[in-house]
């Protein structure tokens, strides 16, 4: 796996996934999120996979394990950029992405983070959310 970059913009991490991961490379991302995000004590992850083609139940169940170990860290997870084929295969395989929220490309996947974020501190100064 050539390196992948982790960007940080404000509060957020940015993931861009610019090849096909194997297993190994899809842990040792893992591994490189999670110390970024203890580092960089961010508040929002957002993981672009636009440029990858294959998610097979493996990446799948990873990427899920890390939105759920990214919660535990108070991290909002959001998985951008899935392709057509990506989707198929996942429903085929019957993949459920527990945990995490998908939007369409980055600046929607920003967006959302940003709201989860505004929502949290409306609520931390003792408001109730509207329905």
């Amino acid at each position: 796996m050539s390196e992948i970059t982790i960007l940080k913009m404000g509060d957020d991490i940015i993931v861009p996934v610019q090849e096909e991961l194997h297993d190994k490379a899809a842990m040792r991302l893992q591994e490189m999120i999670l110390q970024r995000i203890e580092e960089t004590e961010a508040k929002g992850l957002l993981i672009d996979i636009s440029s990858v083609s294959i998610v097979d139940s493996f990446l799948a169940r990873l990427m899920g394990d890390t939105s759920r170990m990214a919660r535990l860290m108070g991290v909002e997870t959001v998985l951008v950029g899935m392709k057509k084929e990506v989707v198929v295969t996942l429903i085929e395989l019957g993949m459920v992405l527990t945990g995490i929220h998908t939007a369409l490309n980055i600046e929607e996947g920003l967006e959302y983070l940003k709201q989860k974020r505004q929502e949290s501190e409306y609520l931390e100064e003792g408001h109730e959310l509207q329905v």
